[in-house]
């Protein structure tokens, strides 16, 4: 039964509405995790399964990779290789990009972000008004050019790498917030599948790791796109001295899942198959990913991106493989906004539709 205050009706489950976090933050990093699970209803789950999402863009910068950038930046400070002043530079689709601006911003630092050019252009936009600056680098080279290209940049001037691709931070920071705090939100709750994709890995390796070492029933169930199946091949990455991918991977193709899968194996997600290993793996399509997003926006009003709409896609898909009863979360890892400028936005006008215009000459007040 919904309670009232007032006018106001309170739905079940918004009692602690107006509660506040009953803390104050001395700076913005401080908000960085505790994201929510929320549940998808019947227009989207099997019937006889729950499914939950992990929104990762409830962070301060509205996605998981600011996760990544205190992981990064912070173990760097503690370790004494950042100083103020110095300058961080890294590789990126966007995301962490962003995410380490906002790190940079906060605790004043330069930033340099190298990005591939086919990566969405709002998210060039993004980090720049954050006060990075933004190289971008040519398409041929894919994302082994960029990142090609930030370690360039570092050698010569002398700034701090984050190589999110290899350091060990990112999974660390993982292990302890991510992991843990879907365990504490599933204690004494049914969980059966941990359904992701992979970026640099550090999700998986990470949260993987941690929720196996407390609940090892449960399955991890790990997603590529169709188009790229680098892990499927069985084929490994070649690589350089320091941990670093020697070139693109031959089972790489361009695919619209933008911040998955780059046209390398990370050395976290070699890492993470390794000392972690999946139970299930599932190749998800471009189109099904786009289409998944839509829907969680159109019936959960859930607002994420391609990549969200992939973890989606493969959760529902396990969900219908899955015994009767069974429970699986899905890590979304960021905003829809991050995507206006690509396939995810493309069915979508700005213009009013002949529907839309219906309506607007239903009533006298109609000027077009």
């Amino acid at each position: 039964m919904s309670c009232f205050t007032g006018i106001l009706g309170r739905a079940k489950g918004t009692e602690d509405r107006g509660a506040g976090r009953q803390r104050l933050y001395d700076n913005i990093t401080e908000t960085v995790g505790n994201t929510p699970c929320v549940k998808i209803n019947e227009k989207m789950c099997p019937p006889g399964r729950t499914i939950y999402a992990k929104l990762e863009y409830f962070n301060p910068c509205s996605s998981v990779k600011d996760r990544l950038a205190c992981a990064i930046i912070e173990a760097a400070e503690a370790a004494g290789k950042l100083k103020p002043g110095d300058t961080v530079v890294e590789a990126t689709s966007g995301n962490t990009g962003i995410a380490v601006a906002m790190l940079c911003a906060q605790r004043g630092y330069k930033c340099v972000i190298c990005m591939a050019e086919p990566f969405s252009i709002e998210r060039r936009k993004l980090m720049r008004f954050m006060g990075a600056k933004v190289i971008i680098t040519p398409k041929a080279g894919k994302g082994t050019g960029m990142v090609v290209k930030a370690k360039e940049l570092a050698e010569k001037h002398g700034w701090f790498l984050c190589r999110q691709f290899e350091n060990e931070a990112n999974a660390a920071f993982h292990k302890t917030t991510t992991g843990p705090e879907i365990l504490a939100d599933f204690e004494g709750q049914r969980l059966d599948y941990f359904v992701l994709g992979y970026g640099t890995g550090g999700t998986f390796a990470g949260a993987g790791a941690a929720i196996k070492a407390k609940r090892p029933d449960v399955k991890i169930v790990l997603g590529e796109p169709e188009a790229a199946p680098l892990l499927k091949s069985g084929t490994k990455s070649e690589r350089n001295a320091d941990g670093s991918a020697n070139g693109s991977h031959p089972a790489f193709a361009a695919h619209p899942i933008q911040g998955w899968t780059p046209d390398f194996i990370p050395l976290i997600v070699e890492k993470g198959l390794a000392d972690v290993g999946y139970d299930e793996y599932i190749g998800i399509p471009g189109p099904g990913a786009i289409q998944t997003s839509q829907m969680l926006a159109k019936t959960q009003g859930i607002f994420t991106g391609t990549s969200g709409g992939a973890s989606m896609w493969a959760a529902i898909e396990t969900a219908k493989k899955a015994p009767e009863g069974s429970v699986i979360v899905a890590m979304l890892a960021d905003t829809g906004e991050r995507y206006l400028s690509t396939p995810l936005f493309e069915s979508i006008q700005a213009d009013m539709n002949e529907e839309e215009l219906e309506v607007s000459k239903s009533t006298p007040n109609f000027q077009l």
